[in-house]
């Protein structure tokens, strides 16, 4: 089934792309998590609903949870779930594989009771030396049942979020992402994060002349038009092309601030929001959420 899925418009009064950041809920959703987003001064958000190094499926808290969700509506502020990093359809061990199931169901069940527009996963490898096209089956088989529980209004999108290319990866490169969608059937609730960190170390050189343009062109041309959702906002201590996932502040890395101003201008990035994920603990984020803004007005 191939769909053609809307394009996110901004709401009235907000900015046509809310800039924010990756925010700490240890202590609470609302208690820790939208304290912290209000110092760095985020329009938009992104937690962790489980342990993102475990296999743990909390159930949370019921009274944070309408807290969080009341407070974000109310401030008109888009909630991203970033589910854990364990996470592997593309697994050859059944064990992975059914906890991966587990785990993803977990994190789109909470996302949509906090009221998240979207969950993200990260999109896998083929382990055990299988072939890709046996990993993209069992992605298949195992995560396009997930999509079809995805019956409510207010479900939460699945987002994939392609990797920097380490080791047998199945979606670095943004052409990768057309075999993904082909194994999940175009599903309406399927969209795309795009972590700007890794697609330039898997080989995108979003600093060259018209790289940024060049990618985001090419992304709604594998994907379709309104598929892309979030962008993780990443500089890159690496090289493009290096294969390595580490990210840096804004300006401060191999990408630079100038493709950032190219991106809050191309017609793919309208509405969708951007998410910091970098260095520096609050200091930091509160300065890369400033630059973006300040190159955001600066490309309008």
């Amino acid at each position: 089934m191939t769909v053609t899925a809307a394009v996110d418009e901004p709401a009235a009064g907000r900015p046509r792309n809310p800039v924010g950041g990756h925010v700490p809920v240890a202590g609470g959703l609302a208690k820790t998590g939208l304290a912290y987003a209000r110092e760095i001064g985020a329009e938009t958000l992104q937690v962790f609903v489980a342990n993102p190094r475990g296999w743990a499926t909390p159930a949370g808290n019921p009274r944070q949870d309408e807290e969080f969700r009341a407070a974000c509506a109310q401030e008109s502020l888009p909630v991203w779930v970033h589910a854990p990093y364990l996470i592997n359809f593309g697994s050859h061990t059944e064990a992975t594989a059914e906890l991966s199931v587990a785990s993803m169901r977990h994190s789109l069940r909470r996302g949509r009771a906090i009221g998240a527009r979207g969950v993200v996963v990260h999109t896998g490898s083929a382990t055990g030396g299988r072939p890709r096209r046996a990993a993209l089956a069992q992605v298949h088989e195992r995560l396009l049942p997930l999509l079809e529980e995805l019956t409510h209004d207010d479900d939460p999108w699945l987002l994939l979020e392609p990797t920097a290319g380490q080791g047998a990866s199945l979606c670095s490169l943004i052409e990768d992402l057309g075999p993904y969608f082909e194994a999940l059937e175009h599903h309406p609730k399927l969209g795309v994060c795009l972590d700007t960190c890794h697609v330039f170390a898997a080989g995108h050189d979003l600093a060259g002349p018209g790289g940024m343009k060049a990618a985001l062109d090419e992304l709604v041309s594998v994907t379709g038009e309104g598929r892309l959702k979030l962008i993780h906002a990443n500089d890159s201590k690496a090289a493009v092309g290096a294969h390595l996932d580490r990210h840096e502040n804004i300006g401060a890395g191999h990408i630079g601030a100038d493709p950032f101003g190219e991106l809050f201008r191309h017609p793919a990035t309208a509405g969708v929001p951007l998410t910091i994920e970098t260095p520096g603990g609050k200091e930091g984020h509160a300065a890369d959420v400033a630059r973006l803004k300040e190159l955001r007005a600066g490309a309008c």
